[in-house]
């Protein structure tokens, strides 16, 4: 059997993948001896939950950046696919679905950006990173996915209904 070949991996998104795949890893380990020390020895690490929070708020937004031009974030194509037959009300309805993504993204950011300003001063207990370190994957997320958003309405690419364009 012929199998389709898999479109190549942007190198942007491998290195997400892989930030991502550490993250979980590191995460995994802290935890899972964490708990090993706690319910085993009666005592446990105290950065493990610390440490975990942080790598898992990053992990997330990691996640969500790279997905964003796989087009793998939730769609509700119904509309779209409808208009998929009218090219003008379908061009319109993109250009329309990339301003709102852009404008998610700035109120996104912009409190993302309230956060980490707050949180420059202050460092967590245990660990002593700063706490700004929590809320800045979510700004540099909102930064990523306006900034692809804009490339994609000045350059006018549809919508991509490949997932089936029918009703979710």
């Amino acid at each position: 059997m012929n199998s389709p070949t898999p479109a190549p991996v942007h190198p942007a998104a491998r290195v997400a993948h892989i930030l991502m795949a550490l993250c979980l890893g590191v995460m995994a380990v802290a935890v899972f001896f964490n708990v090993v020390l706690r319910y085993g020895f009666g005592s446990g690490i105290p950065a493990s939950e610390e440490l975990s929070r942080l790598l898992f708020v990053w992990m997330v937004f990691i996640g969500a950046a790279a997905a964003y031009p796989a087009g793998e974030h939730m769609a509700f194509t119904s509309l779209a696919g409808l208009l998929a037959r009218k090219p003008l009300a379908f061009k319109l309805l993109t250009a329309v679905i990339r301003v709102l993504v852009m404008a998610a993204c700035a109120m996104l950011g912009w409190g993302a950006w309230q956060q980490v300003v707050v949180g420059m001063d202050s460092h967590s207990v245990v660990l002593g990173y700063p706490v700004a370190l929590l809320p800045l994957p979510a700004l540099l997320c909102a930064v990523a996915i306006g900034v692809m958003a804009l490339v994609e309405l000045v350059r006018g690419k549809p919508l991509d209904l490949g997932h089936g364009a029918e009703v979710e």
